[in-house]
């Protein structure tokens, strides 16, 4: 007879499931319907994922009731079956696993999709009735899921123990801070937690194994209280009209090991990760021993230090910021297409803040225009998380600096109208360098009730632009003037079939696009070999090269990143390496790199890692010291 699970969750590593939306989307069922209104009309569907993660060795079962509360359902007119959707979700889940498994009744922030629009008493009500309609199916717990805000958690624990004392497990989503977006210290949320009742505290969605394992080793389980975690399988990708994701499972059960050392006594995944993922989780943990492991340290998962400054040598400028006049005494400067005809052109990425302070921001733009960089180039709201408009700061640094901005263009956050008239006011700003890009879902961002537009795809954003530079509109109006734009294209030559992708690419440049940035690319070979296959084309290519800084580092990237492979060599290169070890070894690598894209290549495009402008500035001299500038 199995244990009650309060005992399980203390005593031993319990394997949770993986992910329901993302595996009901890769079947065929789209975004945008309601997963839970399933448990009514294909429980077959939802019976058999259940089914597939028991015989991959889960043994703690999610119901499928993540929204199953009133404020989400009413967005497809199910409010009124909230009772009828949990109670079946729970039967479901019972019929559909062995007696020797937990079904607990999941329940998701109402908050995280509807942050501003739900007033405190609407969220109270519709967990209330969530939570007695999954206790009156007889469920064996409950876990109460990505969270944001300790607010709306503290609630629905509340809620929880006022009818029950089932166990409880409380997971927040976070990404790569230690406070709550309520803006609550974890440390202090995780305690208050468990002084409220909590049987296991962790995290869930927002980052992959990575980014959890970083925050879990910044803060302390409280007395007793186990931790949890369900990352995703990395971070997730658009291929082909298809969202995917990058980790394996074997990378993600090397990981779950490690959550293992550090007090996860509850293991699973969440959006990206299959009965693949659990199988490989569940067989690293067969026979994992609690009392046995409690010693061993968390030295080995030291967080990465950022890397030692660099001084900025005023003297190293290149022909950076240099214009010519023309007869009115205007200033003309050459554009990225003028210089890279003529020598090495070096354009650099530098993150804009996910906060109100731009004094680091923009303190690395001048020392990265002081560097010699041709342009300091800045993504929008990548990976969906958001960022300060880099329309504003890139109108900041070339006012400031007299630096050139190039601004990425992502077709999830605007319309057709938006996307026009953000074009229009670039134009008005000055800036005239741009990269198209598709951008990553909101779903799997900071703000995942958010909408991804669509609008448009980037080929029909770089037709937009090139019609701007004729004068005309999209709608087909004329506007008086012509736009000036030189626009950029993404590519990502870290693909099984590297054919294809250059196909993909002759499509964008025959749409418009007058340069391409590649993905960052850490195989000499690749280089060389996408020389060859690249070389009939007539615009340039801006090599991605972006400095590791460890060895954890190097297989976050390449296991949970979209878009990035590393080399075996490379990764064995860099495999144990921490601290200015690691980061010396990274920048050793990047100047290798840099060595053979420079042969083949005259556009470098480096990528700065979280702010740390450091070390770009001095992978930005290497370039001119090899380029004899």
């Amino acid at each position: 007879m199995k244990p009650d699970l309060r005992t399980a969750l203390k005593t031993s590593v319990l394997v949770g499931d993986g992910a329901m939306g993302t595996l009901l989307y890769g079947q065929g069922f789209p975004v945008g319907i309601s997963y839970e209104e399933l448990n009514l009309i294909h429980p077959d569907v939802i019976a058999d994922v259940h089914r597939r993660y028991y015989e991959a060795g889960a043994r703690f079962i999610e119901t499928n009731t993540f929204s199953a509360n009133r404020e989400k359902l009413s967005k497809f007119g199910l409010e009124g079956e909230v009772d009828a959707i949990n109670r079946a979700g729970v039967e479901i889940a019972r019929k559909a696993v062995g007696s020797d498994a937990y079904v607990v009744g999941a329940v998701g922030s109402i908050r995280a999709a509807k942050r501003n629009n739900v007033e405190t008493e609407q969220v109270e009500f519709a967990l209330r009735e969530q939570i007695a309609a999954l206790l009156s199916a007889d469920v064996d717990g409950f876990i109460l899921e990505t969270f944001f805000d300790l607010e709306e958690l503290e609630l629905a624990l509340k809620l929880v123990r006022d009818v029950t004392d089932l166990p409880v497990v409380c997971q927040f989503a976070v990404e790569g801070t230690l406070t709550t977006h309520d803006g609550v210290p974890l440390q202090e949320a995780f305690d208050r937690l468990a002084a409220a009742g909590a049987d296991v505290i962790g995290f869930n969605c927002r980052s992959g194994p990575h980014g959890i394992l970083k925050t879990m080793e910044q803060i302390q389980a409280p007395n007793g209280v186990p931790f949890s975690s369900f990352p995703n399988a990395g971070l997730p990708d658009f291929v082909d009209d298809r969202v995917t994701f990058a980790a394996t499972p074997e990378y993600f059960a090397e990981s779950c090991l490690r959550f293992a050392s550090l007090g996860a006594h509850l293991i699973g995944g969440c959006c990206g990760t299959t009965p693949e993922h659990v199988a490989a989780i569940a067989k690293v943990l067969n026979g994992y021993d609690i009392e046995a492991n409690r010693a061993q340290t968390t030295a080995t998962h030291a967080v990465v230090t950022p890397p030692t400054a660099t001084p900025i040598d005023s003297d190293v400028t290149g022909n950076a910021g240099k214009v010519s006049v023309d007869g009115s005494g205007e200033a003309i400067r050459p554009s990225l297409l003028e210089l890279v005809r003529e020598r090495h052109t070096v354009i650099v990425e530098l993150d804009p803040p996910k906060d109100l302070d731009i004094h680091k921001f923009m303190k690395g733009s001048e020392a990265l225009h002081l560097a010699g960089a041709d342009a300091i180039t800045m993504a929008d709201n990548s990976l969906a998380v958001t960022r300060m408009s880099n329309m504003a700061l890139g109108h900041l640094v070339q006012a400031q600096y007299n630096a050139r901005s190039l601004i990425h263009i992502a077709c999830r956050d605007r319309n057709m109208i938006g996307t026009q008239s953000h074009l229009m006011g670039l134009h008005a700003l000055g800036i005239d360098h741009v990269l198209a890009v598709t951008g990553d879902p909101a779903r799997f961002g900071d703000l995942p009730g958010a909408s991804s537009v669509y609008d448009l795809t980037s080929f029909e954003i770089i037709r937009m632009i090139k019609q701007l530079n004729e004068g005309i509109a999209f709608s087909g109006k004329p506007l008086k003037r012509k736009a000036n734009f030189v626009i950029g294209t993404a590519f990502n030559p870290n693909v099984k079939h590297l054919d294809k992708a250059v196909q993909r690419l002759e499509k964008k440049i025959a749409a418009g696009a007058d340069y391409v940035m590649t993905q960052p690319v850490y195989d000499n070979q690749l280089i060389e070999r996408m020389y060859e296959m690249t070389k009939h084309l007539n615009v340039p290519i801006f090599i991605g090269i972006m400095p590791l800084a460890s060895g954890r580092n190097a297989e976050y990237l390449h296991n949970e990143v979209p878009g990035i492979q590393l080399s075996d060599e490379v990764r064995a290169r860099m495999a144990g390496t921490e601290g200015v070890e690691g980061r010396k070894i990274g920048v050793d690598i990047a100047k290798e790199l840099l060595d053979t894209a420079m042969k083949y290549f005259n556009g470098i495009y480096l990528i700065t890692p979280f702010l740390n402008y450091e070390m770009s500035v001095e992978l930005t001299k290497y370039v001119w010291e090899r380029a004899e500038r």
